[in-house]
């Protein structure tokens, strides 16, 4: 049996105390999480989560640093997911640009929000809570050869 990792990019995003979300279909289930997708070949990891935050919120994102790497295995579909997470600035919303397929809609929330929401994974949370800690670590991290 092949094991072969998920490797995925996710934005943190807050403006006045609220984090822009992703309300989504997954796994049969309607869930909230961070603007987050796969890594696609050909494209470095700050492309990729510039162009998952768009596909999925409409938003064109910015980002500043990454806040961590996590690393969760899925009780629902066992998929093991390594995911960088960054944070950054949201600069402006395509209004009529469509959401990617299974998004149900973008929206800024606050964390405590977040406590009462079905989340995708349990990153979400760990993500916001790492970011609101102060977590940061240069993008200079990521070498692209």
């Amino acid at each position: 049996m092949d094991w072969t990792p998920h490797l995925t990019v996710a934005a943190v995003i807050e403006s006045e105390s609220s984090f822009l979300l992703v309300e989504e279909n997954a796994d049969g289930m309607t869930v909230f999480n961070q603007p987050a997708g796969h890594w696609d070949e050909g494209e470095t990891l700050i492309d990729a989560v510039i162009r998952e935050t768009l596909e999925e919120t409409a938003w064109h994102f910015i980002p500043q640093a990454i806040v961590g790497i996590y690393t969760y295995t899925s009780d629902i579909n066992k998929i093991t997911y390594l995911r960088i997470c960054f944070c950054g600035t949201a600069t402006s919303q395509d209004t009529d640009r469509p959401l990617d397929t299974g998004v149900v809609r973008a929206v800024w929330l606050p964390r405590a929000e977040l406590l009462h929401q079905k989340l995708r994974s349990p990153m979400v949370l760990q993500c916001i809570d790492d970011y609101l800690s102060g977590k940061r670590y240069p993008l200079s991290l990521l070498t692209t050869m």
